[in-house]
């Protein structure tokens, strides 16, 4: 079945706009100090600081002002809506916060379009990495380098694509932080040669990039963490299945949580390998 195509017209220019949003949700971060970052925990006992709350800020501001009446549901909004129409947005506006406050370059800023249940547009900026991945599903991936506070207009865009599986082997990107013996298994039916540990959505964006196969994620996530580095991945010709081989459902209330999902870039090898 053909992915739904995003109900704004032209797509290319609401990927630009939100291009530029990112980059300044991303600039705000870089600008708070240390000193500033005023960590605390939530309830779930997951870390957020001042420089989450400052990104989110910046990127409501502007999807209020660029998308007037369309529903978002970001990580750090208090209130949920209880429906949803389509389309909405899904914002985490700094994934990977342990990264970040550990001092890693691998933290994002994302922001995906959802139409129909799937993300149809998804931008993912990298702040301290200097990359921008985004993509419209059926219009093709890009990745940008970019200074957080200049236009990202003024980078030049290159396209990517996915790669085929490779003959000697395939590289997993695999996160710092939530690792388990599911996991384990399941790359022990894989011919792996490399692992690559990022803990943020870039794990998409190196699969979508073709310096990476296979991202597997055999515990429960929350849609928001996942929706933009889903977007870039398919537009750039991967993948994003359930264990049953099924695509993934965003906008699932109340508590927009995927259990586990495997996101691959070359799909014949998806058939090949698929959860037993």
């Amino acid at each position: 079945m053909p992915a739904p195509r995003p109900v704004f017209v032209p797509e290319t220019r609401l990927r630009d706009e939100l291009t530029t949003l990112v980059a300044r949700a991303a600039a705000a971060i870089l600008a708070i100090a240390p000193a500033a970052l005023a960590l605390r925990t939530k309830a779930d006992q997951s870390p957020v600081t001042a420089a989450d709350e400052a990104a989110q800020a910046v990127i409501m501001d502007g999807l209020a002002r660029l998308m007037p009446g369309v529903p978002v549901v970001a990580e750090e909004e208090a209130v949920r809506p209880e429906a949803l129409s389509s389309p909405f947005v899904l914002v985490d506006p700094l994934d990977g916060t342990r990264e970040f406050i550990a001092g890693r370059r691998e933290f994002t800023v994302n922001i995906a379009l959802i139409a129909d249940q799937r993300p149809v547009i998804g931008v993912v900026a990298g702040p301290a990495l200097g990359r921008i991945w985004r993509g419209c599903v059926g219009a093709g991936a890009e990745r940008l380098t970019f200074v957080p506070g200049t236009p990202p207009t003024a980078a030049e865009p290159t396209a990517i694509r996915v790669r085929p599986a490779p003959a000697n082997g395939l590289v997993a990107a695999l996160s710092r932080s939530h690792f388990d013996p599911q996991t384990e298994g399941f790359l022990g039916r894989l011919p792996i040669v490399q692992r690559t540990n990022f803990g943020s959505s870039a794990k998409f964006c190196l699969i979508a990039e073709g310096s990476a196969d296979v991202y597997p994620r055999l515990s429960p996530t929350c849609e928001w963490d996942i929706a933009a580095g889903h977007a870039v991945l398919t537009a750039a010709g991967g993948t994003v299945l359930t264990p049953d081989g099924r695509p993934i459902s965003f906008g699932q209330l109340p508590d927009f949580q995927v259990p586990r999902f495997v996101a691959w870039g070359d799909r014949e090898a998806a058939r090949r390998y698929q959860f037993p």
